[in-house]
């Protein structure tokens, strides 16, 4: 098993599914119901999801969504750990792919590929990367943006031979907090990303993390 299978594992894949989809066709009727609900809280956010709107969306019977999801809280709960779990495997991708050379470079790599995540993953805007839907405290929050902070821990170690003491990593998770934070905000009124925020976003990304290795 590959370091990115260990990773997924970690993440605990899915979420809280109701019954596991040990079979093909189970596993393709989740994704059926996921997507329907990815697709209806980019439209209309997440407040007025219902079980019902997904069955419809779908095509699917409102029994065989209870049978994966039983409320709308575990629905959401899922996706947004789908959403974890995809943004994980683009941002590996993305490095990999850009190979960046610089410190520099691999921040560029790794704010582009989450712009792109905002612009183009169905429900990733509301959701984000797997994190509690709510701010009460937790034992066991999914943090997300720990995660993709990780994810650039790991590839960045490799292949710029970057070292992240205990002070440079809370430095990368509080620039990946942060620049969720400046995202959503980018985000909130055009599907693109208002030009200013994004480029304020990227500069106080860069900075922050810079500061921490420096």
């Amino acid at each position: 098993m590959g370091r990115r299978e260990d990773k997924l594992n970690e993440i605990s894949g899915y979420g809280p599914v109701r019954v596991s989809p040990v079979q093909l066709r189970s596993a393709k009727r989740v994704t059926v119901i996921l997507d329907a609900a990815a697709e209806y809280v980019q439209k209309h956010g997440l407040e007025t999801l219902t079980t019902a709107d997904i069955a419809e969306i779908s095509s699917t019977s409102i029994g065989t969504v209870y049978r994966y999801f039983p409320d709308r809280l575990t629905m959401l709960q899922t996706l947004a750990g789908r959403n974890l779990q995809r943004a994980v495997e683009k941002l590996e991708d993305a490095i990999k792919k850009g190979a960046p050379s610089t410190l520099e470079e691999g921040l560029d790599v790794v704010f582009d590929c989450l712009v792109g995540l905002f612009r183009n993953e169905p429900g990733y805007r509301s959701l984000r990367a797997g994190d509690p839907l709510d701010i009460r405290p937790v034992q066991e929050a999914r943090l997300g943006n720990q995660h993709l902070a990780q994810v650039m821990i790991d590839e960045f170690s490799e292949l710029l031979d970057t070292k992240f003491d205990a002070e440079a990593r809370l430095a990368l998770q509080t620039a990946f907090d942060a620049l969720d934070g400046l995202l959503g905000r980018a985000f909130l009124h055009t599907q693109k990303g208002d030009r200013a925020y994004l480029t304020q976003a990227r500069r106080i990304f860069h900075m922050i993390v810079e500061d921490g290795l420096s």
